[in-house]
């Protein structure tokens, strides 16, 4: 059934769906919306899924993005035949606005009312963070998205029994983008811009700079900003001074862009490196020409072939192309279902025990679980670099990790 064929164009993720009536709106932070078949059919009959994240604020085009892949993916599974021989899921989508108190609000509502069997996302490591203890609690599983700060799954050598995660974690991050940049091309001196706000900027800059030093390269310049931050020319004014071989950006797509607009207009030519908190159409709305040819550490190869169909699926269906975080949405759904067929049965402490074995392939790589981590072990980076209007596959590249 699905599990077995999941396998790499997995988005074709097997074909396990039908149309998930009671799927929230991706604008709002309602669930289900009801209707008269839904409301007829026994609440056994019916698997609830919850999901979380941005839906509003700066990251919104991400989060709105996770959730239509969702939603889509479990309307197709639905429309062969659901899980455990016909059972149906059904999202129930709230928007975390990007807090952290919030999101521990979203965890506290999806596992106490809505009673959902495992929780997908949220993107941003500052919220995936905290929602552990509501997890614990509940003894409810949540499979993070591109939140890749490791005290997502392990804290203090000590894995979180109900976080896991499809994306790789920042040291991992820090060091592709260290390494690639210093043995591949050639750079030795680095500036850093970081957010000192931001756990997820925070993290890559300590691995990247780590790294870096550990090659044999020079951190010239190490510049903070606050988030809400729109001036960064004081800190580009110390970096240009700094004369680095690169400039890296440890940051998400609005700020990577206003950096990169002011770096040009400063003179700043050198090229921008960062990880996978720039990708995104938006980066090109906001400034195409200052990012050109600006290296990215993501998680999967846009041109790969066993991408377009899910590609071609979302762009059909919602009129838009699919964000990064859709590729990784669409792996915690095929991990998911992995584990609830494995599992047998519908309880979300019986699925948290088949995601610690889990072993699946996605479109972003294959995705094998680590008992004592809980993140996806050996996942290869795909280097991209910005030429026009799209991210050109560069090559997957790896890092030996102490």
């Amino acid at each position: 059934m699905y599990k077995k064929s999941l396998a790499l164009l997995l988005v074709s993720l097997m074909i396990l769906t039908l149309a998930l009536s009671g799927c929230s709106k991706p604008a709002t932070e309602t669930g289900s919306e009801g209707g008269g078949e839904e409301e007829a059919t026994a609440a056994d009959e019916i698997i609830k899924v919850g999901w979380m994240g941005s839906l509003t604020g700066d990251q919104a085009v991400w989060g709105q993005c996770e959730l239509n892949t969702v939603k889509m993916l479990f309307e197709e599974i639905n429309a062969e035949g659901g899980v455990l021989d016909g059972k149906k899921l059904e999202v129930i989508g709230y928007d975390t606005k990007g807090d952290p108190q919030e999101a521990v609000n979203v965890a506290k509502r999806l596992t106490g009312q809505d009673k959902v069997v495992a929780i997908i996302g949220p993107n941003a490591s500052g919220n995936a963070i905290p929602i552990a203890p509501v997890l614990e609690e509940a003894k409810v599983p949540d499979i993070a998205t591109v939140a890749t700060n490791p005290k997502v799954t392990v804290l203090d050598g000590k894995v979180k029994p109900f976080n896991f995660r499809v994306c790789f974690i920042d040291p991992y991050q820090g060091a592709v983008a260290a390494g690639y940049g210093y043995d591949v091309l050639g750079f030795r001196k680095a500036a850093i811009l970081y957010d000192i706000a931001d756990d997820y900027s925070q993290g890559l800059t300590e691995f990247f700079e780590e790294f870096f030093i550990s090659k044999g390269g020079t951190i010239v310049a190490k510049e903070a900003f606050k988030f809400g931050d729109v001036d960064f020319r004081p800190q580009l004014s110390k970096i240009k001074e700094a004369n680095p071989d690169v400039l890296f950006l440890p940051v998400f797509f609005k700020e990577a862009a206003l950096i990169a607009n002011q770096a040009r207009e400063l003179g700043i030519t050198v090229p921008l490196m960062g990880g996978d908190g720039l990708p995104s159409e938006q980066l090109f709305t906001m400034a195409k020409d200052a990012v050109q040819g600006t290296y990215i550490v993501n998680h999967v190869d846009y041109d790969d072939p066993d991408v377009q169909d899910l590609k071609t699926r979302y762009r059909n269906k919602y009129g838009k192309e699919m964000e990064l975080n859709g590729y990784l949405a669409h792996d915690a759904v095929v991990l998911l279902i992995d584990a609830i067929e494995r599992a047998g049965v519908a309880d979300s402490v019986k699925i948290t025990e088949a995601l610690e074995t889990a072993d699946v392939q996605g479109v972003t790589g294959r995705i094998k679980i680590g008992k004592d981590t809980h993140n996806p072990e050996g996942k290869e980076a795909a280097i991209v670099k910005i030429e026009g209007d799209r991210y050109v596959f560069q090559q997957k590249y790896s890092a030996q990790l102490d």
